[in-house]
C-alpha cells in the first residue's frame, strides 16, 4: 500500500469514526427523551410538578434554551465531560416537558408520526451527506425560516387559530426538513476538516455539538408532523 492509499485510508477511517460518534450521541440523546417523556406522562406526582406550576414549567424551558447557548457557543471553551454532561441534563430537561405529547395525543399517533420523522429524518440525513451540491447557500434562508416559525407561533399563543398553526406546522417540516440535509452536511464538513493531531476530547466535542444539532432537527420536525397528522387521545 503506497503511502498516498494509507493517508487516504487513515482520513476515512476518522471520518467514519467521527460520524459514528455523532449519531451515536443523537441516538443517545433522543432514547433519553423519549424514555423520560413517557415516565414522567405515566408519573402523576412528577407530572403535576412540572404541569401544575407555570414557574416549573417555563423553568424548565429556559433552562432547556440556556443549556443549548451554552452548548453551541462554548462547547470547545469546556472539558469533554461537561459537553457530554451538559448535553445528558439537556436531553433529560426536554424529555420531561415533552412529555406532554403523551397526554395530547395518542399514543399511536405518537408511534406512527415517529417511524414517518425517522424515515424522512434519514432520507434527508444520506441527502445532505451524498449530495454534491453545496448547500451552505440554504443556511441564511433556514435561519430566516426558523425565527418566522418562533415568532408566528408565539403570536398564535395570544391569537389561538387553528390555520396559523397548521401553516406554521408544513412551513416547520420544510425548514427543519432543510436543516438535516444542510446540518448532515456540515458535519461531513467538520468530519474531513479534522487535522491528524486532534485530541480524543476535542474529537468528542465535536461530536457532541454535531449531535445536539441534529438532536435538534429530529426533535422539530417530530413536533411539526405531529400536529399535521393530529390524533389527541380522546379521538
Amino acid at each position: 500500500m503506497d503511502s498516498l492509499t494509507m493517508r487516504q485510508t487513515q482520513v476515512q477511517v476518522r471520518v467514519n469514526s467521527f460520524v459514528r460518534s455523532v449519531y451515536n450521541w443523537m441516538a443517545i440523546g433522543l432514547a433519553l427523551t423519549g424514555f423520560i417523556a413517557y415516565a414522567v406522562a405515566n408519573t402523576p406526582e412528577v407530572r403535576n410538578v412540572i404541569f401544575g406550576s407555570n414557574i416549573v414549567f417555563f423553568g424548565l424551558i429556559i433552562a432547556q434554551l440556556a443549556l443549548v447557548f451554552i452548548i453551541s457557543s462554548r462547547i470547545y471553551r469546556m472539558q469533554a465531560g461537561t459537553a457530554t454532561a451538559l448535553f445528558i441534563i439537556y436531553s433529560a430537561l426536554n424529555g420531561a416537558t415533552l412529555s406532554a405529547i403523551f397526554l395530547a395525543y395518542a399514543q399511536s399517533t405518537i408511534t406512527s408520526t415517529f417511524f414517518v420523522c425517522s424515515g424522512t429524518f434519514v432520507a434527508c440525513s444520506i441527502y445532505g451527506w451524498t449530495t454534491r451540491r453545496d448547500l451552505t447557500s440554504m443556511g441564511g434562508f433556514l435561519t430566516m425560516g426558523l425565527i418566522g416559525i418562533v415568532i408566528a407561533s408565539l403570536v398564535n399563543l395570544f391569537i389561538q387559530s387553528s390555520a396559523l398553526s397548521t401553516i406554521v406546522s408544513y412551513i416547520g417540516v420544510l425548514v427543519f426538513v432543510g436543516l438535516t440535509a444542510y446540518d448532515t452536511q456540515d458535519i461531513k464538513k467538520m468530519a474531513m476538516a479534522q487535522p491528524d493531531s486532534i485530541d480524543a476530547g476535542a474529537v468528542r466535542k465535536g461530536a457532541i455539538l454535531g449531535a445536539l444539532k441534529l438532536y435538534l432537527d429530529f426533535i422539530n420536525l417530530f413536533l411539526m408532523l405531529l400536529r399535521i397528522f393530529g390524533g389527541s387521545r380522546d379521538k
